[in-house]
C-alpha cells in the first residue's frame, strides 16, 4: 500500500470514516495504516477469518473449555476473535472518546425473532470488552432489544438492514432508549445503523431478473445508493443521533457514491484493494442525486418501493421481507452453524 491512499484521503479531508469489514487481524493491521477506525464481524467473517488461519482456529478451539454446548461453543470462537480485534482498536476508542474503534459482536442470527435470548446474549457480549457493539437484527424483535440494550448502556449496531423504514425505525428507538438511559442517570451509547448496499442491489436484480422488468443494470447498482442518500437525508433532516454504518459495498461506484457523507463505511478487504489500486475521485459524491429517471424505473420494482419509501414497511414485516430472510439465512448456515461444528482436526 502507498503511504498515502485514497482511503486515508478520505479520513483526513471528509466527514466518512470507514471500518474493516473482516475478522482477520492482519488484514486489520494494514487497514488500520489506511485509516480504518473498526472492525465488522459476524458469522459469516468469524468463520472466514478462522478457516482462513488454521494456526489461530487451531489455538482458539484448544482453549475452550469441555463439554461446551453448540452455541455456546460458536459464541466462544466469536469472542475469540471480537476481543483480539477489540484489543488492537482500543487505542482509537480511547482516543476518540468512545467515539470509534468498535469492533461488533453479533448474536445468533437464528434468534431473530427472540427478544429474551438476544437480550440476554447481548448484555453478555457487551462485557468482553469497553469497545463491544453488539450486533442486532434490524427486525420487529431486535428494534426492542435494540432500545432495551441503549437504555442499559450497552452500544449496538442494527444489521440485516437494507432499508430506509429500517433506519428510521432504528433512529426512533435509539432515542427511546437513549431517554430511558438519561432518566436513570446513564450516558446513551453510540449506535451504528446499517445498510447493507450490495445486498440489495443484488436482491433486486434477481426479482428484475425473474419479473423481465425494464430496469438495467445501470439502474440496479444505483438502487442500494439511492436508499441510503434518502436515509442520510433523512438522517440530517430530524437530527437522528446513530451514524448509519453502510456495508457489503460490491465495487469502488459505491464508496464514490457515498463519499464525503458523515457515515461509516464497512469495507471488505477485498473492496479495499479495489479502492486502492482504481483512479478515484477525490471529491465528495454524496452531493451527486441519483437521477429521477432512474428512481422512476426502479419504483416498479415493489420491493425497490418497500425499500425506499420511509413508510414502506413496518416493522413487523421486516422479517418477512426477502431480503431478510435470505441474508439470515446466509448468517446462519455459512456462519454460526459452522462455528458450531468446528473441530480440531
Amino acid at each position: 500500500m502507498s503511504e498515502y491512499t485514497y482511503l486515508n484521503w478520505l479520513v483526513e479531508n471528509t466527514l466518512t470514516t470507514w471500518w474493516h469489514d473482516s475478522g482477520d487481524l492482519e488484514e486489520l493491521k494494514a487497514a488500520l495504516c489506511c485509516g480504518a477506525s473498526g472492525v465488522t464481524t459476524n458469522p459469516l467473517l468469524t468463520n472466514q477469518a478462522l478457516c482462513s488461519n488454521p494456526e489461530a482456529c487451531m489455538i482458539a478451539l484448544s482453549s475452550l473449555p469441555e463439554n461446551l454446548s453448540k452455541e455456546e461453543k460458536a459464541e466462544a470462537l466469536m469472542k475469540c476473535v471480537a476481543v483480539k480485534a477489540a484489543e488492537i482498536l482500543k487505542p482509537e476508542y480511547d482516543r476518540s472518546n468512545g467515539a470509534q474503534g468498535y469492533v461488533c459482536a453479533q448474536v445468533n442470527p437464528s434468534k431473530a425473532g427472540n427478544r429474551d435470548s438476544m437480550f440476554t446474549m447481548a448484555k453478555r457480549f457487551s462485557q468482553w470488552a469497553p469497545n463491544i457493539t453488539i450486533k442486532l437484527p434490524g427486525t420487529s424483535a431486535g428494534l426492542d432489544v435494540l432500545e432495551d440494550c441503549i437504555a442499559e448502556g450497552i452500544s449496538c449496531t442494527v444489521t440485516v438492514s437494507f432499508t430506509v423504514p429500517q433506519t428510521i425505525a432504528i433512529a426512533e428507538r435509539y432515542r427511546l432508549g437513549a431517554e430511558r438511559a438519561k432518566s436513570a442517570g446513564k450516558t446513551p451509547p453510540p449506535c451504528f445503523s446499517v445498510i447493507m448496499i450490495g445486498r440489495l442491489d443484488e436482491y433486486l436484480r434477481d426479482i428484475a431478473l425473474d419479473r423481465k422488468s425494464i430496469v438495467s443494470e445501470s439502474d440496479i447498482i444505483q438502487a442500494g445508493l439511492a436508499v441510503t442518500k434518502r436515509a442520510y437525508s433523512i438522517y440530517k433532516e430530524r437530527n437522528y443521533e446513530p451514524k448509519l454504518l453502510v456495508a457489503a459495498l460490491r465495487g469502488p461506484y459505491h464508496m464514490a457514491g457515498l463519499a464525503g457523507a458523515d457515515i461509516t463505511m464497512s469495507i471488505h478487504p477485498k473492496i479495499q484493494d479495489m479502492l486502492l489500486s482504481a483512479d478515484m475521485p477525490r471529491e465528495a459524491g454524496i452531493e451527486n442525486e441519483v437521477a429521477s429517471d432512474v428512481i422512476e424505473r426502479l419504483m416498479t420494482i415493489p420491493d425497490f418501493v418497500k425499500a425506499y419509501e420511509p413508510d414502506g414497511m413496518k416493522p413487523e414485516d421486516i422479517i418477512s421481507y426477502g431480503l431478510t430472510q435470505r441474508t439470515l439465512t446466509q448468517f446462519v448456515e455459512s456462519g454460526w452453524n459452522m462455528l458450531e461444528s468446528m473441530k480440531l482436526q
